[in-house]
């Protein structure tokens, strides 16, 4: 999410052309926006690294990444539908079912803390 974040806020244009779209109107500042978003949750997490998550612990943070991943895996899932010939998207689509899934296990389980 750091690195999408930083593409994101830092190089609009090029973020932009590297997924077929043309930069033009407000795009790029919503795409900077997003790319703060990211950068704002990938903080977030970083933050949160040295802490138990999952079951009651740090339920927030596993919930809002629970949430934004299996969002995110829908959304992208129905844009592959439609346009099933951007290997881009099919990438993003994986990464972000993995995550979805694993947020899904970290969440609805109990963390067992490490001796």
């Amino acid at each position: 999410m750091g690195l999408a974040g930083i593409a994101a806020s830092f190089l609009p244009h090029e973020f932009l052309n590297s997924m077929q779209i043309a930069p033009v109107g407000i795009t790029p500042v919503l795409v900077q926006i997003i790319g703060a978003c990211y950068l704002a949750f990938a903080m977030c997490n970083w933050m949160s690294k040295a802490n138990l998550i999952g079951g009651i612990y740090n339920r927030p943070i596993a919930m809002a990444n629970l949430l934004h991943f299996a969002v995110s895996a829908l959304a992208i899932l129905k844009a592959v539908m439609v346009n099933q010939t951007i290997t881009l998207l099919w990438i993003i689509g994986v990464i972000y079912t993995i995550f979805a899934i694993w947020f899904a296990i970290v969440f609805f389980s109990h963390p067992i803390k490490e001796s």
